[in-house]
């Protein structure tokens, strides 16, 4: 496996986690169902997203530029999400790596 693939999958791990780290917290004022439906309910979303659309063996594979697009729109909501628990410095930095990691992907793809 290509390292920048691998780094990859790395971030879509962090990007789960990210939201359902944010989940958890921002369905505290609800208490635990509300945490339980934003703390699973978001990282859920963004994999079925992920599995159908933009994964290697995609369910549905889009073109290209649809799949760039879905991409940024799960690290950018991931990136969102550390920003609104409090880290944004972490966001910042999980947006400057899935730049610069989804550059190396497509530009290195066969």
């Amino acid at each position: 496996m290509h390292p920048t693939y691998t780094i990859r999958f790395e971030r879509v791990l962090a990007a789960l986690a990210a939201l359902g780290y944010w989940g958890f917290r921002a369905g505290a004022g609800g208490g635990l169902p509300m945490k339980l439906l934003l703390g699973l309910g978001a990282p859920l979303a963004a994999a079925v997203l992920w599995g159908a659309f933009i994964a290697p063996k995609a369910s549905f594979p889009v073109a290209v530029p649809i799949r760039i697009l879905l991409e940024a729109a799960v690290f950018g909501s991931a990136a969102a999400a550390l920003y609104a628990s409090g880290h944004p410095r972490l966001a910042l930095l999980f947006v400057i790596v899935a730049v610069v990691d989804s550059a190396l992907v497509y530009s290195l793809k066969p």
